[in-house]
């Protein structure tokens, strides 16, 4: 982590160029001019190396997450538009850390079939443009309309490509002392009993169907109202009243 090269980069004596010099630069690139591009590149990777510290720690190669992290750049730079009046960081930001997070879903021990996944990373892509070009979050609607896909699959293959994170990652380092997750969730609530009724419950939960596994987790984990479930699923709330039931009466049959 604390290495100075990466990737046979020296990131101490990494180029910064101005507000000025990069736009004299990216109007020559725009122009076929493949020195300019090269030396945009260079005078971004700074950029990246930022960005790559957020990553540290999961046990990847931090010569490999660089490297990701300058595909995106590049393409960030390949995609950018002059006349959007838009900082080139803020347009590049997303698309690295897209980069970097596409890699590491590819990379994750824990198998997704191959069409899920393809349908995350659409939803992803229609994600990034609509925040791009608009600047706001896209919403599951908009995202399920563009797609021609229900909002649920958007939803369940969304869900199905979130990285793990583990307890022993670290939340915070100070020289060489590190805070680690699992040390930020203590309390007088997480007892030994506590966590086993945790783990029975989880596996009674294995047993719902997908559409109850669904309704449980809106309303229990997420907060939502029966209403606002209703609505996000296509079914009427008395439908919800009616599986959250079934599915409450499963888990605690499962659970005794």
């Amino acid at each position: 982590m604390n290495k100075v090269e990466i990737s046979g980069v020296n990131t101490a004596k990494l180029p910064l160029l101005t507000p000025e010099e990069k736009t004299t630069l990216m109007k020559k690139i725009k122009q076929g001019d493949e020195k300019a591009r090269q030396e945009f590149i260079n005078g971004n990777l700074r950029l990246v190396l930022s960005i790559i510290r957020r990553f540290w720690g999961r046990g990847e190669n931090v010569d490999d997450l660089f490297q990701v992290g300058c595909v995106g750049l590049i393409k960030a730079i390949d995609n950018f538009d002059l006349s959007q009046n838009v900082q080139f960081s803020t347009y590049a930001v997303p698309m690295i850390v897209g980069e970097i997070r596409r890699y590491l879903r590819d990379n994750n021990a824990v198998r997704v079939s191959r069409s899920v996944r393809d349908l995350a990373y659409k939803a992803l892509g229609v994600k990034e443009k609509i925040s791009t070009e608009q600047q706001r979050d896209a919403s599951i609607e908009e995202i399920a309309k563009e797609l021609n896909v229900t909002k649920e699959e958007v939803i369940m293959s969304l869900d199905a490509i979130q990285e793990p994170v583990s307890l022993q990652e670290p939340a915070y380092s100070e020289n060489t002392e590190n805070i680690y997750l699992i040390d930020q969730i203590g309390d007088k609530k997480n007892t030994d009993e506590m966590w086993t009724q945790n783990l029975a419950i989880a596996e009674a939960m294995k047993k719902l169907n997908e559409k109850e596994k669904m309704i449980i987790n809106k309303r229990f984990f997420e907060g939502r109202t029966q209403v606002e479930v209703a609505e996000e699923i296509g079914i009427s709330q008395a439908q919800v009243s009616r599986l959250e039931r079934l599915a409450i009466g499963h888990i605690r049959r499962n659970f005794k």
